[in-house]
């Protein structure tokens, strides 16, 4: 088949957990066999011979179009927004610098301002966007809820959580406006997809959804090339060398700032357990929530004060550097209060290190018997899963072991299994 896969979060230059999923979902498409095109909202101008150097430069800067025009009130960039234009793939522009950003797809379609316009005609008409191109593809995977819809192709939606409305006191999102979205991917979408048992409950609790048009296809996540080809031991060797740790000696949590990831819990819980292992915090996104760090400040400060124990932070990581540090912790921190799948957990047991993570949502599939799962909302908890692996080396090897294996139910092959598994459902002959 030809599949269709929005760039919506690809666009994102540092990346999110959706944007590693589309990434992920265009890989393992092409290795089934069928074609890949992707859709995104960049402005590649009007002169037919800049449209791949225009696009890839906006590309490049995490651009989705240049959101300061006023679409709120276009007519003219409505009526555009529909139409995708195709952006030629050839060797002029040098991608390989953009790394798992940029999945080898074999078309490339772009309408300016899409999802712009299509977020301002949700939310002033309460319509969705439909859009055409030439021959659309048979499936149109939109990894994100937002108002489109292709004509012509069986829509997919990927609904990853229903954080918003679990968890509302934890994001910014317009409770409305998202519950209407939801409701309006499941009245559109020819099917739903999500990632995890507990996210699929959760639309077929709160929506009523038909439970034969919700599928979870769980995802992956590869480990980047220059990470799989190399050793523990280089690895580590890297990893002291660079940041001054040693391999085994520090604990690690990476994560976007927001409240659900309980960072304040995380620190506090650290300190409390009394390890000499540095806590090394890797966060890339803010997204403007006042408690999101909790006590954790500039310099590794706690509450205003400076603390006797090394706290590293750190900001944004290139991948293959984040997964080294990975491998190179004693364990990864992830008691988040609530995950539509967690993919720190799975890149944690990937490399065999265990996890400190939550009961709650997904965790408890993801992680398996590779770590340690506790009440993400009991701090003592937390530390006491810290010390017990702080202490004991059995214990340490025995979740590496178990993390590993468990990793096995996440592979591309998987994936892949899961989405045959759904087009046939769809009726699809794959």
């Amino acid at each position: 088949m030809r599949i269709g896969i929005d760039g919506y979060n690809l666009a994102i230059p540092n990346g999110t957990g959706v944007a590693t999923y589309g990434a992920s979902l265009a890989r393992v498409a092409a290795e089934m066999g069928h074609g890949v095109e992707a859709v995104f909202g960049i402005d590649p101008g009007r002169k037919p011979a800049l449209r791949e150097t225009l696009f890839f430069e906006q590309f490049g800067h995490g651009h989705k179009g240049h959101v300061g025009r006023k679409v709120r009130n276009s007519v003219i960039w409505w009526h555009l927004a529909r139409r995708l234009i195709e952006i030629p793939l050839t060797d002029n522009v040098d991608r390989r610098g953009f790394g798992a950003r940029w999945p080898a797809f074999d078309r490339l379609w772009t309408s300016s301002l899409l999802f712009e316009v299509a977020w301002a005609r949700f939310t002033y008409l309460r319509q969705w966007t439909t859009v055409t191109m030439p021959n659309p593809p048979e499936v149109m995977h939109w990894t994100y809820p937002v108002p489109v819809r292709m004509a012509g192709s069986r829509n997919v939606y990927t609904l990853h959580d229903l954080v918003p409305l679990k968890l509302p006191h934890t994001t910014l999102d317009n409770k409305r406006y998202y519950h209407r979205l939801i409701e309006g991917c499941l009245r559109h979408g020819d099917h739903i997809a999500t990632v995890s048992e507990a996210s699929r409950n959760d639309i077929l609790a709160m929506f009523g959804a038909d439970p034969d048009k919700v599928t979870n296809t769980y995802q992956s996540s590869p480990l980047p090339e220059s990470v799989a080809q190399s050793s523990a031991e280089e690895d580590r060797a890297m990893i002291e060398s660079v940041f001054g740790l040693p391999a085994k000696g520090f604990y690690l949590f990476f994560g976007a700032a927001d409240p659900k990831k309980n960072i304040g819990r995380v620190v506090d819980a650290y300190l409390a357990s009394d390890s000499q292992r540095p806590l090394v915090v890797i966060s890339s996104r803010d997204w403007g929530m006042d408690d999101a760090s909790g006590g954790l400040g500039e310099g590794g400060t706690v509450y205003g004060r400076k603390v006797d124990r090394p706290i590293i932070q750190l900001k944004y990581l290139p991948r293959d550097m984040l997964f080294r540090l990975i491998r190179s912790a004693r364990a990864v921190l992830f008691p988040s209060l609530y995950e539509g799948f967690g993919l720190p957990a799975l890149e944690a047991l990937q490399l065999g290190t265990p996890v400190i993570s939550s009961n709650a949502a997904s965790l408890p599939e993801v992680v398996g018997h590779g770590g340690l799962l506790v009440d993400p909302y009991e701090t003592h908890e937390i530390a006491d899963a810290i010390r017990a692996i702080d202490h004991d080396d059995e214990l340490y090897e025995k979740l590496s072991q178990a993390g590993l294996s468990h990793a096995a139910d996440f592979t591309n092959e998987a994936f892949a299994q899961r989405l045959q598994g759904m087009y046939a459902r769809m009726g699809l002959a794959v």
